[in-house]
């Protein structure tokens, strides 16, 4: 931990993280209550929600921001993917939280600016995840996880180092992704899949009524899919030894350069 601590590459992946989560929130959730209280003239009206528009707008965000700070901070935007990486020993455990903490402040400082952007519209709820009629909390649960479990293997299978078949743009897929999960998920859980993203609009609108399931799912779809793809589908060789060592240092070639070199090892791009 003090290893990384003293990097100035490991503050700047933080920082990254903040600044790239704060941006995706205010796009996507933007977007998604453009649709809820559209603008015409200068009154609001409302209609029903474009889930394709939506769903577009989270992926293309997600795609957007991991092509402008992966080098950076891996653009994890996301504690599931982050647990993910963690639990595939990609990240030390100081590094998960921080960035667990740092995208957490990134998606409630968004969503207090997009609060007083859309301060004049009724009811506005921020993007607040919540379960639909009809669905019970075992059923949101399952579809959080299942949305969140396809997300972060995606992001394992495209960035594994040990592939060389990935062609294409690894953020585009990951984008995508995201824009599959929002697909299924929206008209049953509003899809969370990011507990940080949901974690932001429950604590600007003071509503934590089932937030539960915005964290509990998504952290088992995470670490399911950590587990299947490192264990079933690609084992890793690596023994509990090696293990303990990213989780306590982190990955040695990822500041072999004392952080100054742009090219050091970063989880977004295929190696």
């Amino acid at each position: 931990m003090a290893s990384e601590f003293k990097k100035k590459i490991f503050w700047r992946a933080v920082v990254a993280e903040f600044l790239a989560m704060s941006l995706f929130i205010f796009i996507s959730i933007g977007s998604a209550l453009g649709f809820s209280f559209p603008i015409v003239g200068n009154k609001t009206s409302t209609r029903s929600q474009d889930n394709v528009k939506v769903s577009l707008a989270f992926g293309l965000s997600i795609a957007t921001m991991a092509q402008s700070v992966g080098h950076i901070s891996g653009a994890h935007l996301n504690p599931a993917v982050t647990l993910g990486l963690l639990l595939s020993c990609q990240i030390s455990i100081f590094k998960a939280l921080m960035y667990i903490i740092a995208q957490c402040l990134g998606a409630v400082v968004a969503t207090a600016i997009l609060s007083g952007v859309t301060s004049s519209h009724p009811h506005n709820l921020l993007g607040l995840n919540m379960l639909s009629d009809g669905i019970n909390a075992g059923q949101g649960l399952g579809i959080e996880i299942i949305a969140t479990l396809q997300l972060v293997l995606c992001v394992l299978a495209t960035t594994d180092r040990r592939r060389n078949d990935v062609s294409g743009s690894a953020p585009l897929a990951i984008g995508l992704s995201v824009a599959l999960g929002h697909l299924l998920a929206i008209d049953y859980t509003g899809c969370g899949i990011n507990p940080a993203r949901s974690f932001g609009s429950a604590l600007i609108a003071n509503n934590f009524e089932n937030h539960w399931i915005f964290w509990v799912g998504p952290i088992i779809g995470g670490a399911s899919a950590a587990l299947i793809y490192d264990f079933i589908l690609a084992p890793r060789s690596s023994d509990l030894t090696d293990r303990v060592k990213v989780w306590t240092s982190g990955q040695v070639e990822e500041y072999d350069l004392e952080g100054e070199d742009m090219n050091s090892r970063v989880e977004m791009k295929p190696k």
